[in-house]
Parts: C-alpha cells; sequence; structure tokens
C-alpha cells in the first residue's frame, strides 16, 4: 500500500469518537434549466464543494414516484430470506454482504447489510423473476437514471478544473468492461443504544469521485465532519428531505483536484443509550472511474494512478480479500 493511501487510512482510524454535534448550513442547488445556467450552477457546486464537501440537489431529473420505487425494491430485496440473498456474495464491489464492513475509524462491523450493482461483474448476483420480477430490469433503469445526474454533476467540476466538458463521462463509461461505479442499496438494523455500542456506520470517507445518496423522510442519521476537521470531531445531521439528493465529493476526486476538493468524513450515528431507532434504507450511486482510467490532478500534486489501483487498497482496507 502506499504512502498516501496509509496517509487516508491513518486519519480515518482516528475518528471513531462521538465527537460534538454543531448545526451549519448545508447548501440546496437547483439542476434546473442545466444547459442555460450551467455556469452558474458549476460556481455554486464548486463553493459548495470546497467549504463542506457536501450539497444537496433539487430539479435533477429523477422523479419522486422513481425514487421511491427504488426504495421499495430495495425493501423486498433485504426482506428476502439470508438463505436466498446469501446466494449472490459480494465479490469485487457487486453482490450482498452482511455486517461485513469493518471501518479502521471503529474497528467493527457497521451495523448494516448491502447490496451492490456494478454492472459487468453482476453474473449470478441477480434474482431471479421468480424471486423478485422485474427487478433487475428496474434496478439497471434506475442506476442509469443516478449515473445521468452523476456525469452532469461531474462535467461542472470538469469546467472548474480546465478539463474538458465530457471528460468525467468518458472517465466513467458504462459500455466498457472496466465499468466499476456502483448502485449501492443498504439496509441499517433497528438498535437500541448502549454506552460503547456498535456504530450502524462508522466514519469514513467515500473512495469514488463523487456520492449521490437518497434518504427518506423519518430515516436519518447521516452526519458529516466538514473540511475533515479531525481534532474537533464536530459533526453536523444531514435531514432527509423528500426528493432531494444529497452529494458529497469521495477520495478519488479530491486526489483528482489536487486536494482543492475535500473528501469529508461522514457516518450514520448510532442511537445515544437509551435511545431506540427503526430500520433504516438508502440508496448510494458511487461514481467510480473505469478500471483503466488515470487518476492525475492537473497540477500533478500525487503520481498518476490507475482507477482500478485506487479503488482496490481502500476496498482491501474496509473489506478484507473482496475486491
Amino acid at each position: 500500500m502506499n504512502s498516501f493511501a496509509l496517509h487516508e487510512l491513518s486519519k480515518e482510524a482516528l475518528m471513531g469518537a462521538r465527537g460534538e454535534e454543531t448545526a451549519r448550513d448545508v447548501r440546496i442547488i437547483d439542476l434546473s434549466d442545466f444547459e442555460t445556467r450551467k455556469e452558474e450552477i458549476a460556481d455554486a457546486l464548486w463553493q459548495a464543494s470546497v467549504e463542506i464537501g457536501f450539497f444537496q440537489v433539487s430539479g435533477h431529473g429523477i422523479p419522486l414516484d422513481d425514487i421511491n420505487a427504488a426504495f421499495s425494491r430495495a425493501e423486498q430485496f433485504f426482506a428476502l430470506p439470508e438463505a436466498v440473498k446469501g446466494q449472490f456474495p459480494l465479490n469485487r464491489n457487486a453482490g450482498w454482504e452482511y455486517r461485513a464492513q469493518i471501518r479502521p475509524s471503529t474497528g467493527k462491523p457497521d451495523q448494516k447489510e448491502s447490496y451492490q450493482v456494478t454492472r459487468p461483474r453482476m453474473t449470478d448476483l441477480w434474482p431471479d423473476d421468480a424471486t423478485l420480477p422485474g427487478f433487475r430490469e428496474a434496478v439497471l433503469t434506475f442506476e442509469r437514471q443516478c449515473w445521468e445526474v452523476g456525469m452532469k454533476l461531474l462535467s461542472c467540476f470538469a469546467l472548474k478544473m480546465g478539463f474538458p466538458d465530457d471528460f468525467f463521462t468518458q472517465a466513467h463509461d458504462p459500455s466498457q468492461e472496466t465499468y466499476q461505479s456502483t448502485l449501492r442499496m443498504l439496509h441499517y438494523f433497528a438498535l437500541t443504544g448502549e454506552p460503547d455500542g456498535p456504530w450502524r456506520a462508522g466514519a469514513h470517507t467515500d473512495f469514488d469521485c463523487l456520492t449521490l445518496l437518497f434518504q427518506q423522510a423519518g430515516q436519518g442519521g447521516l452526519q458529516v465532519c466538514p473540511g475533515k476537521e479531525m481534532e474537533s470531531q464536530s459533526w453536523t445531521s444531514i435531514e432527509p428531505l423528500e426528493g432531494l439528493i444529497t452529494c458529497n465529493i469521495g477520495d478519488m476526486l479530491m486526489r483528482w483536484s489536487d486536494d482543492k476538493l475535500p473528501s469529508n468524513f461522514h457516518r450514520v450515528r448510532s442511537p445515544l443509550p437509551g435511545e431506540s431507532v427503526s430500520d433504516r434504507y438508502s440508496l448510494a450511486f458511487f461514481c467510480q472511474a473505469n478500471e483503466d482510467v488515470v487518476i492525475e490532478g492537473p497540477e500533478k500534486k500525487y503520481p498518476p494512478i490507475t482507477a482500478k489501483a485506487y479503488l482496490a487498497q481502500r476496498i482491501s482496507a474496509n473489506f478484507s480479500g473482496k475486491y
């Protein structure tokens, strides 16, 4: 593992404390009339990303009915018996895992299960139509909708970084076998808090370029620590708002931007002692550059590295032997 990866993991290992909670403004950026407002939108995205690393978008073009249907499909999948889900084991960022992700920040498994869809790696990992009718086709349609929003947002970052408009679209090409962007369905388990109890998801940064997160009203818990401020460990809750997509910069884009865009720590908090929380479902789309794409910033702050090598070293720190 190279020195950059070790540096990132050593930071994450220090983020296991509860810390303090602080209210901050998380900006909502309207993407409507995108083509005519692109420079304005790009400026707003860049400013929000530099300052906090998180933002929410409206006017993104994915109908609320489609988002709600995607949540229903996730609940149907996770309601399947473990013996059925176990037929689709996680491998190379595709398939089902159960309490398998151990964060360097906590050293404990996250209290969740997930099902990950990475298009070229899904052989034998789909429930058949007898089990979940129409599941595969509907999930792939929603994955494509997420990709389109992600590429729209990344084209704004390309503009601000001096890259061609379609730079990141070409870097995340779903027609290639090297495609490794991932749609992840998540189910966090109901918990009652206890002192030093388990985290639903320990503090971490994302490995990707950009994450699109869908939350449901009444199923909060996401918190962000802006600017990688490890010393203060001051966390802000991102409340679910219907129809909005919560977005954050990932490690891949931070490196690509020569550290101008911060990939911030975030977590799904556990209940306080005596507090009970119900099941939580979320949907995340990770824009991860194709395996053969070389990550190198305009200023060449870091040596070039392929997206495959970069993602492999980060995943191996969280899922032993799963990449």
